[in-house]
């Protein structure tokens, strides 16, 4: 049976640029903008995500497209005879269940926080933000609840095929998402004050910098342009499997960057003006968007309906990278275990589901359970992922395709080269065996040393 494909360019870009897009973008890249010399840091974000980002993604794409098989089937069918680089497939794979073990109950926040806006929970003069997001941390029946449904529209989208189910809803929902950015980012910049968030976020500052060090600033913007991408564990090496070959990989990701990046850029847009225009201090993780711009909403015209929608971007942000992933190990099922689509994404649910019990209960009734230091159960499993799993990933990605005892370089520009669009120069090899390694080594260690 012939592997599937997608059934137009747009529908790779949007899909893969889903993977890439998720609640890092909207909690984290605006804070760190703002906080590391706002436009200075913008400029080495894009400096970065040029010369590290776009390269470790088309390495990701060139071992899926020459393959056309998931992570493990592709090692095994580019190694060398007696070689082990497969081993990194079922580590990736690992890697991607432990993701989504904790990733699918913050989707589910994001879906709950939604319907609590439909319902006017925040209405409620008592109803404090902070209260209510820590009563429902507090309710494992209502994470479970939400985990389930997230995980449940994951499965049931996965099982309907990539061009019928992953597809086709992720483009009913990247298109949703980008409207909902667009029509918010016009909302908060016409508020009173919106400009003095401008200013915070993108002009350059020079006291802030000099504070920071630009040493730091730069580690800071190379660490986000790292994450951003979803690199290192083979979650975007599915989807290069089901690339056509009539467009070079360099061109197609340098559009899932781009996509990537507007919508981080355009989520500054909101926080900032919003923030700055009612006199709240904007912050970063969870609580900026389930404390901190709840508090902002109550103070706008038609705060609930503005509510709604943000969440509802948040939503679809969150479930579009549930179903990229989840498509990665549902693939990988079919493709190793010669399981159909159905059986594998039964399965899979059933060990998403149950894989995400512990994260929730380490908000509740396992909270003062530590693993990893004084990390708690959610945030060992992050640490897990983004500090250990990702940036390790994505060098052993990157040796297999630029040395000899790995795919080659050779063999790796070829297949990058392959269609029309912009084209990387076989000279750029010393760059990639010497010089992009030695940065995802500074933020590995960067990550190590949180």
């Amino acid at each position: 049976m012939s592997r599937e494909k997608f059934r137009t360019r747009f529908g790779f870009i949007l899909v893969s640029a889903g993977c890439a897009i998720g609640i890092g973008n909207v909690w984290k890249f605006p804070y760190v903008a703002g906080e590391n010399g706002g436009g200075i840091f913008v400029l080495f974000y894009f400096l970065f995500l040029l010369t590290m980002g776009i390269p470790v993604l088309t390495t990701e794409l060139a071992i899926g497209r020459a393959t056309g098989q998931s992570t493990v089937k592709a090692y095994r069918t580019l190694e060398k005879n007696s070689h082990k680089w497969h081993i990194h497939g079922f580590v990736s794979l690992a890697g991607c269940f432990i993701l989504m073990s904790y990733y699918t109950t913050v989707s589910g926040w994001m879906l709950g926080y939604f319907f609590k806006y439909l319902i006017g929970a925040f209405e409620v003069a008592t109803n404090d933000p902070s209260m209510i997001f820590y009563g429902m941390l507090a309710s494992p029946g209502e994470m479970l609840l939400l985990t389930g449904i997230t995980v449940f529209i994951g499965i049931i989208v996965c099982g309907m095929g990539l061009q019928n189910g992953v597809e086709r809803i992720t483009k009913i929902m990247m298109t949703g998402l980008l409207l909902l950015i667009s029509i918010l980012v016009i909302r908060c910049l016409t508020l009173d004050g919106a400009a003095n968030g401008l200013r915070f976020f993108l002009l350059p500052d020079a006291e802030k910098a000099a504070e920071k060090g630009i040493g730091s600033i730069m580690t800071a913007a190379m660490t986000q342009a790292f994450f951003t991408l979803s690199i290192g564990l083979a979650s975007m090496e599915i989807f290069g499997s089901y690339m056509p070959k009539d467009r070079t990989i360099t061109s197609e990701s340098l559009k899932i960057c781009l996509l990537d990046t507007f919508v981080a850029v355009m989520s500054g847009f909101v926080i900032f003006p919003a923030c700055f225009s009612f006199g709240i201090n904007p912050d970063s993780g969870p609580s900026l968007v389930f404390i901190t711009l709840p508090k902002v909403f109550s103070h706008m015209t038609g705060g609930r309906i503005w509510g709604a929608l943000f969440f509802l971007f948040m939503t679809f942000a969150s479930i579009s990278t549930v179903i990229a992933v989840f498509e990665n190990l549902i693939a990988s099922g079919i493709d190793n275990y010669n399981w159909s689509r159905k059986k594998s994404s039964v399965i899979n649910g059933i060990l998403f589901s149950a894989g995400s019990i512990p994260c929730i209960f380490g908000y509740n009734i396992l909270k003062n359970t530590t693993v990893i230091g004084a990390r708690n159960i959610p945030d060992s499993l992050d640490f897990i992922v983004s500090n250990l799993l990702l940036p390790v990933g994505a060098l052993i990605c990157l040796f297999f395709c630029t040395t000899d005892y790995g795919w080659g370089f050779d063999n790796y520009i070829n297949e990058v080269n392959t269609g029309k669009g912009i084209k990387l120069s076989r000279k750029l090899k010393p760059y990639f065996s010497f010089i992009l390694p030695v940065m995802i080594i500074i933020v590995f260690v960067a990550g190590l040393l949180k």
